[in-house]
């Protein structure tokens, strides 16, 4: 059954997607084609006091089997990119792919997203979690993003020093993001190619790309005190290390497994449940606090039904 509110479609009982490739669906979702409509979105979610969630590429996340409530806006429907050589600074849209912007500023000669080859997200969510990696992260080019209110449905221009950008996170969470300005640097096409498929290929020799997974399942942790053959207090260490000097490499909840490939990735199999990986994140994390202390928080958005 589908309700109709202009300009904007709402869509009963869909499913959410999601790289685990498994979960339920939206009791509400809604794909906006332009800023208008993402207002006209959160104006109706307002008025029918539904909460509001927004989906980018669903690569770090995991919706719950019984599904989502309120109403989700799904940013895909956000394409347009505009592109200035020139000066460098190139505006995309939420729903902008990274994979696809890295390479058109590849190809134009502007460099600066290279470093994020392989991170799979559109340019909302990566904006919204500050998506990075070994090579950097993505607030490093961001000079502004506009967005909707979540409570108030107004539009909002916030420039790079307003943001407040940190590991994994950027202050973001009461907008619905709907364009990403980038600064980026002229650059040697063919120099910024090879940059890219280095960055590509370290993070193919070391992760399960073909695996169905969200990524990286938890946030590198800071030590709060020093630990012997880890780390100092102070330090940011891998948490994927952790995972498997605390032996969890292939530890396995119903059809969610630890990766043997890299320890921080959760992979799923066919008949697998978002309960089976709950129950794997939980059980890694405690495993990991019971060996070195050390707690461990989740980068992997999981959505559930409110109270």
């Amino acid at each position: 059954m589908t309700v109709v509110s202009e300009p904007v479609e709402i869509i009963e009982h869909e499913r959410v997607s999601t790289w685990f490739e498994i979960g339920g669906a939206a009791d509400r979702l809604c794909r906006p084609g332009s800023a208008e409509g993402v207002v006209a979105s959160v104006l109706r979610a307002g008025e029918s006091g539904w909460p509001v969630r927004v989906l980018g590429d669903g690569a770090n996340l995991l919706v719950m089997d019984d599904g989502v409530d309120g109403l989700v806006i799904d940013s895909s429907g956000l394409g347009g990119v505009e592109m200035d050589r020139a000066s460098g600074v190139v505006r995309a849209e939420a729903g902008v792919k990274l994979f696809d912007l890295i390479n058109s500023a590849v190809r134009a000669g502007l460099g600066g997203l290279e470093v994020l080859a392989g991170i799979p997200a559109r340019m909302g969510g990566a904006a919204m979690m500050n998506a990075g990696g070994k090579f950097g992260s993505i607030a490093e080019a961001v000079r502004a993003v506009e967005g909707v209110g979540i409570t108030t449905g107004e539009r909002v221009r916030l420039e790079r020093e307003q943001i407040d950008f940190g590991y994994r996170r950027s202050g973001l969470a009461g907008l619905v993001l709907t364009s990403v300005e980038l600064g980026l640097e002229p650059g040697d096409p063919e120099a910024l190619r090879a940059r890219r498929n280095e960055c590509m290929a370290y993070k193919k020799a070391s992760q399960p790309m073909r695996a169905k997974s969200a990524g990286c399942c938890f946030k590198n942790p800071t030590l709060a005190t020093d630990l012997d053959g880890i780390g100092e207090a102070g330090a940011r260490i891998s948490a994927g290390m952790l995972i498997d000097r605390a032996g969890c490499k292939g530890v396995r909840t119903g059809g969610a497994t630890v990766s043997e490939e890299h320890a921080n990735f959760l992979v799923t199999e066919p008949g697998a449940t978002a309960g089976d990986v709950v129950a794997l994140m939980n059980l890694v994390a405690g495993r990991v606090h019971d060996a070195f202390g050390v707690t461990l928080d989740r980068e992997v958005v999981v959505w559930e039904r409110g109270p």
